[in-house]
């Protein structure tokens, strides 16, 4: 079958990954994922060995010298982890609390980028002011992270798309690293504002970010919050979930369950990259399969099961493939009904047969609406380890042109502020800004939203290709 491409990891070179992580949201979202990730190494691995799994996202330091070990084979014991990651916020509170953390020990002071006032909900002070600041530091500390590498192969960026810090900052470092380390593939995960969002100017800096990593992302995995608290509620009766084993009340071990169904998303992108399995995906493999044009780059993230491991494994494998394309198991608030499919992966965990992936993808092909040009557009990963407590997991990646409803309502709102000029002192005030890259940010999303419609709308009797933005 065509749609399978399999490797085994056994024979292939280990790549690493650095993970950039901006402001508060983004900050939040990588302490989640460097705990899920160390306990999920270590269920599958207590022998306290450095391998090329753990070496995928960890540096191993010597603890006398300091320096950076090798990875060896075989591989040597595990002396003091380090993080392959740069902590990015223009405010001390979140980074203070995340080194006194349990991962706290994972870091070090060069790979943190701070300073005290904030970008104060300014996509302008994240961008131009800051940006300017500590642009070179940025630099600086990607590129020391990079040379620690021995073979890099991506980065994460993690970030909010409704403040000052993670939407400006986090796409200035965006664009950075696209212009010093073009040949590194980039995977944004940006975190959209909800609708009732309490900024708000949130329209402003959203789409004034969206005109970055539409640019510079070469995949982007939009999450929103509306879904991640509507998949939280939707759980919230369970004693125990897939990811964080406990179902707080507090409003701040809350937010701590909806970062980690995002981490969860990078954990199980990136499985096959970290363990063996009969069908593994190499990363990049992503990008090349599921991003047919450069402005088509956007990947909706489904999760299956949601629910606590008792409960997921009464669930029949074949309705957790069913489950992974519902409205409900989206992390962005999309209906794939309603668009169609140029692409789709499915990243399957566990004690899962070939055949099990196989009989589902027939079976889902039967009722998914995929573009005339690419009827079987599916790439399918199967790493053989499962996540903790759980027999098997499937993440899809779905490029859909559904997301321009998303985009739609996003255009909506910035209209509303932006026809009356709302607010715009506060961004005209920053040495940089202009009031053309508020026009320039609504025609971007205008004509990404155009581009998603032409394809919608594309026949096989059409000769030309759908323009490309």
């Amino acid at each position: 079958q065509h749609y399978f491409i399999q490797s085994n990891l056994s024979n292939s070179i280990m790549t690493q990954s650095i993970v950039l992580q901006i402001g508060q949201c983004g900050n939040q979202i990588g302490s989640e994922f460097w705990s899920n990730a160390l306990k999920e190494h270590a269920f599958h691995d207590d022998s306290g060995t450095f391998s090329e799994s753990v070496s995928s996202f960890f540096r191993n330091i010597n603890d006398k010298t300091k320096r950076n070990l090798p990875t060896k084979c075989p591989p040597g014991k595990i002396q003091s982890l380090k993080a392959r990651a740069v902590l990015i916020d223009m405010e001390e509170g979140v980074l203070n609390s995340l080194l006194n953390s349990e991962v706290g020990e994972l870091f070090n002071s060069t790979e943190l980028i701070k300073d005290v006032s904030g970008a104060g909900n300014n996509w302008a002070t994240g961008f131009h002011f800051y940006g300017a600041q500590h642009e070179n530091s940025i630099i600086e500390a990607v590129r020391k992270e990079c040379e620690l590498c021995d073979c890099l192969q991506s980065f994460f960026i993690l970030h909010s798309m409704g403040g000052g810090t993670g939407s400006g900052l986090g796409t200035k470092t965006l664009s950075l690293i696209a212009d010093n380390f073009p040949d590194i593939f980039r995977f944004v995960i940006p975190v959209y504002p909800s609708i009732d969002d309490d900024v708000i100017t949130s329209p402003y800096n959203t789409t004034l970010a969206m005109n970055q990593i539409s640019e510079y992302g070469n995949c982007v995995i939009p999450i929103e919050n509306q879904s991640l608290s509507s998949i939280c509620e939707q759980v919230g009766t369970a004693k125990v979930d897939s990811i964080k084993h406990t179902l707080p009340e507090s409003k701040e071990k809350s937010f701590n369950k909806m970062n980690s169904l995002v981490a969860k998303v990078i954990l199980d992108m990136t499985a096959s990259a970290r363990f063996n399995g009969s069908m593994n995906v190499d990363i990049n493999e992503i990008s090349m399969n599921l991003v047919p044009y450069p402005r088509a780059n956007y990947l909706i993230p489904g999760i299956a099961p949601l629910y606590s491991p008792k409960i997921s494994q009464q669930r029949h494998l074949d309705a957790i493939f069913s489950d992974v394309f519902s409205a409900q198991n989206q992390l962005c608030k999309v209906d794939l009904k309603k668009g169609v499919f140029l692409s789709s992966a499915l990243l399957v965990r566990g004690n899962v047969q070939i055949s099990d992936v196989r009989r589902n993808i027939d079976k889902l092909s039967e009722n998914i609406n995929f573009i005339y040009w690419n009827k079987d557009g599916w790439k399918t990963g199967l790493c053989s380890v499962p996540p903790i407590k759980q027999m098997y997991s499937v993440l899809s990646l779905s490029n859909n042109t559904c997301v321009k409803y998303t985009f739609g309502e996003l255009r909506s709102r910035f209209y509303k502020l932006f026809s009356r000029k709302a607010h715009l002192h506060h961004y005209l005030n920053v040495d940089g800004m202009e009031e053309e890259q508020f026009s320039s940010a609504l025609e971007s999303l205008t004509n990404q939203i155009q581009f998603y419609n032409e394809l919608e709308d594309a026949r096989p009797k059409d000769i030309d290709r759908p323009k490309v933005i």
